[in-house]
């Protein structure tokens, strides 16, 4: 963070905002959008087998898991191409720029290059004919493999923290006579744990991705260029062991693990309000009713 700062500027640890804002308003309206329609489907057979004498009728956890699970995937597939976009942009350096414009200066006129004070700004235009040039409509969905296998990452996460929730709740009630309310501070340390432990899972697979969709510079490191995949994944284990697939892992945790806390924390608060909102209507409703001459 400090090498970003002194050489390139404040402004650089937003790099890919504008894009990641789009990515990440994008993804919530698709995903949700066939989530709906996926689990519309599921309830309906839950429906069906129940009317056969099968089940409850209703969805259950491993059906709900699919359903999400689904619709990530085709979530993923849908807005591959921004996240390709933010990744060039987050990763692009200063120095990557100076090194092809002085590429490109070396064969033009010394009067043109006199005229050149400063690489020109690499924005989100640029990002996208970089990669459309590197590989063409193909380019934009690099890394979506491992992005699919990442799309159990939540689905671990919400396992993990119900499972935690559920185990505290029960302790809870044994050890205080039946009373087995969490607090917020709680809810925001299970969460942690939960995105915590869904991290370190699937960290590998978003080293993989971004190793993918980052820029491979022509005539560069041979080990730092990959066809696939798996090649990615035979290099990195071949050149830089086990903990290359961990790289950068302190600062992605940070970051996950605190926004999973707060999401927690906030919606435990949300429900907890909404229940005592409620209950304070049905109460308002019952007291006026009683009120009423019969």
């Amino acid at each position: 963070m400090c090498q970003v700062v002194k050489h390139e500027g404040w402004g650089r640890l937003y790099g890919g905002l504008t894009p990641s804002l789009v990515g990440t308003a994008a993804s919530q309206g698709v995903y949700y959008y066939f989530y709906q329609i996926f689990r519309s489907q599921a309830e309906a057979d839950a429906l069906d087998r129940w009317k056969k004498g099968i089940g409850d009728g209703s969805v259950g956890m491993f059906s709900s898991l699919a359903v999400a699970a689904l619709a990530g995937c085709v979530n993923v597939l849908f807005t591959n191409p921004i996240w390709v976009v933010v990744t060039r942009m987050q990763t692009h350096t200063k120095a990557s720029t100076e090194t092809r414009l002085n590429r490109n200066l070396s064969i033009v006129p010394d009067e043109t290059i006199l005229a050149v004070v400063e690489p020109p700004p690499y924005g989100t235009s640029h990002a996208v004919q970089e990669v459309y040039d590197e590989a063409g409509l193909w380019g934009f969905w690099k890394g979506v493999f491992p992005t699919l296998i990442m799309v159990s990452n939540p689905s671990i996460q919400f396992m993990l923290y119900e499972t935690l929730l559920k185990k505290l709740k029960a302790r809870r009630a044994s050890s205080k006579k039946g009373n087995d309310a969490v607090t917020a501070l709680e809810i925001f340390l299970l969460g942690a744990v939960a995105k915590l432990g869904a991290t370190v899972v699937t960290y590998p697979l978003l080293v993989v991705k971004s190793r993918l969709q980052a820029k491979q510079v022509t005539g560069g490191d041979k080990k730092l260029h990959y066809k696939g995949m798996f090649d990615a994944i035979v290099k990195m284990i071949h050149y830089e062991g086990l903990s290359g697939f961990y790289k950068g892992m302190s600062t992605k945790i940070v970051q996950s693990v605190l926004a999973a806390a707060v999401l927690f924390m906030v919606k435990e608060e949300l429900v907890k309000g909404a229940r005592m909102l409620v209950k304070r209507n049905t109460t308002r409703v019952v007291n006026v009713a009683r009120s009423k001459p019969l």
